[in-house]
């Protein structure tokens, strides 16, 4: 493989610096590349993320900035002398908790007006943050398995999650070329991992916590055969290092740029709930044999759920524990290659399996006595 175009000297903007793979990201940068500076954007920034990072800063400035997405003079001041920007910041809604608008606001418009900055402030490179789930599955729970860039697969999204990052993704790919304040040009590409686990996944926890209360057996939501390909924390962050080096490289700009990318890695195919019990096995955790309730019955409860919900919202916003689409997207096979951006970003998995499960099982370990003296205390 051709040596990696390296990020020396370069100003990077991180947004989402605060979250599970914005953290995962910063370390990475301050590891493996002598960056001149990386810029912390978040709605708040906890001084403890500053502190963990000592560590391995060397001569790299890090700079907060704390405020609004949505704000544009904000966004502006942030991207001001920067060559390029990581868009990791959105808010990830599997429950349609969250109103369209403020998700709409955040995922859809905030990335729009980043976009608009960069031109602005001749960034030249933006690499966005996208998700399998702007791929689907579909409501007819259609499977893919390997799936690559080129397939067709015909989806009506459902989620204003899933909506919203796939406008915005559309937006990402749309405005590599547009032309910089400078004359120079954008370059642009979306990187799509699959569900991603490792320390610090919230969604691991809530799993964990539920196993705890019904006894240390972790329920059991997904058909063993619904099998899909999480991907490690460790290597996303790994796979958005990849594409800034290829989008700096002549060469690879022009083959990356406007192009998105299917981001896993060696993790075994298992289903969710499969996964769940691999990973905390070592843990001492059992998993339901059979799912909780058929599958008929799921969809049934969601749709008469759903119903209630519609009818009380004029009065009140209710949020129903389970819908349609998370039941699909649970009991759908659902597995793509990373072998195109092998190819184009000279992507590959720095994390094997078994050091990834090492490492989160570890931290889970570590997490629970605190996740038990939680429960016990309700």
């Amino acid at each position: 493989m051709e040596p990696a175009m390296s990020l020396t000297g370069e100003v990077c903007v991180v947004t989402g610096a605060g979250g599970f793979l914005g953290k995962r990201l910063l370390r990475l940068l301050l590891e493996e590349e002598n960056t001149a500076e990386i810029r912390l954007l978040d709605t708040r920034v906890q001084p403890q993320l500053l502190e963990s990072l000592e560590d391995c800063r060397g001569d790299t400035e890090l700079s907060v900035f704390e405020g609004d997405i949505r704000d544009a003079e904000f966004l502006k001041r942030s991207c001001r002398g920067a060559s390029i920007v990581f868009h990791i910041a959105a808010i990830i809604d599997v429950k349609d908790a969250v109103e369209y608008s403020e998700i709409h606001g955040v995922n859809v418009k905030g990335t729009q007006l980043l976009l608009e900055a960069c031109i602005q402030e001749n960034v030249a490179s933006f690499i966005y943050t996208s998700t399998i789930e702007v791929m689907g599955p579909n409501p007819q729970g259609e499977p893919v398995v390997n799936g690559n860039e080129d397939m067709a697969y015909e989806c009506a999204l459902k989620f204003a999650y899933s909506k919203t990052k796939k406008e915005a993704e559309q937006r990402t790919l749309q405005a590599h070329g547009e032309v910089l304040q400078n004359g120079g040009r954008l370059a642009t590409c979306a990187l799509r991992p699959m569900y991603i686990y490792g320390e610090g996944c919230r969604f691991l926890l809530g799993h964990m916590g539920d196993g705890i209360r019904n006894k240390d057996v972790l329920y059991r939501m997904s058909r063993p055969e619904a099998r899909v390909n999480p991907v490690y924390v460790g290597n996303v962050a790994s796979g958005h290092l990849q594409a800034a080096r290829a989008l700096k490289d002549p060469q690879k700009r022009s083959a990356a740029g406007g192009k998105f990318y299917f981001i896993s890695d060696d993790t075994p195919h298992v289903s969710y709930s499969d996964f769940n019990h691999v990973l905390m096995s070592p843990l001492g955790f059992d998993i339901q044999k059979d799912l909780m309730y058929p599958l008929w019955l799921l969809y049934t409860v969601c749709f008469l759920m759903a119903m209630l919900c519609t009818m009380v919202r004029p009065l009140v916003r209710v949020v129903p524990p389970l819908n349609r689409q998370l039941v699909t997207m649970l009991n759908t096979p659902f597995s793509f290659s990373y072998q195109r951006a092998k190819r184009d970003l000279g992507y590959a998995p720095r994390y094997t399996w078994e050091e990834a499960r090492r490492r989160t099982t570890g931290w889970l370990a570590s997490e629970l006595p605190t996740e038990r003296e939680k429960i016990r205390a309700k």
